[in-house]
């Protein structure tokens, strides 16, 4: 979270209100109060979303046995509306994203959070297991529009001194909604039943709204990218690395996840759910505490490739760790790598500037749930293959150093092709002379 400054005396005459999305532009006025203290509680309740969104997306697998046994179906039968929401999120939500865009971030934001909670509510109260299947596909393409839509409101209500912060508050809400689902699922479905769980983030999800509807400014002076616009981004060199690491770095991360706890069993650790607990607080503390430091980063791509260097190695040590002693603290360590990775990679790409970083962010999101389910595929795989629980780490951290292996690739060449420009994000210093002065300018501090 971020301190707002305190804000100097206004001088000159009083400035009109303005929207957020583009500068010049007279705005129809902002709901709710003014300021950064109130930007700052706008980036909250794009959190929120995002806590609801989280929380959805982990808390299936702790239902799955009351499900498979109230519509009297198999455990893997139910657990195919983890994988329903997963695919619905990466391949539906750039589809509904697009389709949305000429409504404009904020309308967009309040139409996939609605939706997403009332695809929610349905499913608390489906009849069979068809239409609970159903509700999920729409909860996970909602999701899949409204993740990416908030990243990138919330980098234009910070702005780009206040960008690395304002996406970890909101990558925040995620992780502690992926920490919170499974027990919390776990917990319901025990005392009140696995719909309990599903009107617990129908409650969410309505609050964040409501909130939203009243605050959130109206940033909708360019539409949101098209799937063309979209297509376009891959041909980018930066942009087509990023999301291709993303896509490696979330197979490893994400998709051993999955299989935590056969791979806790086989060392020893201990009670399961308290390696889950650890795994996700540690990605809480990586997702908040990366904000600050990357705001104070020249370079996003280094820090980027520090935090797959330490997955890697603590994917690799888990595999060869016995005794939860030695186990929690790696775990800790994948946590808080794997959830703090994601931060300067959507930094890195909103860099490119508000309508082709909205492309690229809406591409990376896709990415990060192909390459959790991929992971969770290749696991399963694995272990019908033969492989031993123990060696998944192992296998995970191969995945790890290529992620590495294909962001280094990328930014050498992009170090080779623009010689010594700064990285994305970066401003050129300008070669010294009369041209360069800086010309001291009358005014007024933004409202």
């Amino acid at each position: 979270m971020w301190e707002p400054e305190p804000s100097a005396p206004r001088t000159g005459p009083p400035r009109r209100a303005v929207s957020h999305a583009g500068p010049g532009r007279p705005g129809r006025g902002r709901p709710g109060p003014e300021g950064k203290d109130a930007d700052v509680l706008r980036v909250i309740l794009l959190a929120l979303g995002a806590l609801a969104v989280g929380t959805d997306a982990y808390m299936t697998a702790g239902l799955l046995p009351q499900i498979s046994g109230e519509f009297r179906g198999s455990t893997a039968a139910a657990g195919q509306l983890v994988t329903v929401f997963a695919v619905s999120y990466a391949l539906l939500g750039p589809l509904a994203q697009a389709a949305l865009g000429r409504l404009g971030v904020r309308r967009v934001l309040l139409v996939s959070l609605a939706a997403f909670t009332l695809a929610n509510a349905a499913g608390a109260a489906a009849p069979d297991a068809v239409s609970l299947a159903g509700t999920r596909v729409v909860a996970g393409a909602a999701a899949g529009v409204f993740m990416p839509t908030a990243a990138a409101a919330a980098s234009l209500l910070a702005g780009p001194e206040r960008r690395g912060r304002a996406l970890a508050v909101v990558l925040g809400g995620l992780s502690c909604g992926t920490v919170l689902g499974v027990p919390v699922g776990l917990l319901l479905a025990g005392h009140t039943g696995w719909r309990s769980a599903l009107w617990l983030v129908t409650g969410i999800g309505a609050a964040a709204h409501l909130g939203a509807s009243l605050l959130l400014p109206p940033m909708d002076s360019a539409p949101l990218p098209s799937l063309a616009e979209r297509a376009a981004q891959l041909k980018d060199r930066r942009t087509s690395v990023a999301v291709l690491t993303t896509f490696c770095q979330t197979v490893a991360s994400l998709g051993l996840y999955t299989y935590l706890l056969p791979v806790l069993d086989a060392a020893g650790a201990g009670p399961g759910g308290a390696g889950l607990w650890v795994w996700g607080l540690g990605g809480v503390l990586g997702s908040f505490a990366v904000g600050p430091l990357l705001d104070r980063v020249p370079r996003p791509g280094l820090l980027t490739g520090l935090l797959l260097s330490a997955l890697a190695l603590a994917l690799a040590a888990i595999g060869l760790a016995r005794g939860p002693w030695w186990l929690w603290p790696l775990l800790a360590v994948w946590g808080a790598a794997g959830w703090a990775f994601v931060v300067p990679q959507q930094h890195r790409l909103l860099a490119a500037g508000p309508a082709r970083g909205a492309a690229a962010l809406a591409l990376n999101s896709s990415a990060t749930y192909l390459g959790g389910s991929a992971g969770a595929a290749l696991g399963g795989a694995a272990l019908a293959a033969g492989l031993a629980p123990h060696d998944l780490p192992l296998a995970a951290s191969g995945c790890a150093v290529v992620a590495l292996a294909v962001h280094l690739a990328g930014a050498g060449r992009g170090a080779r092709r623009h010689g010594a420009q700064p990285p994305p994000g970066c401003p050129a210093v300008p070669p010294p002379g009369p041209s360069s002065a800086v010309r001291p300018r009358n005014r007024s501090p933004d409202p």
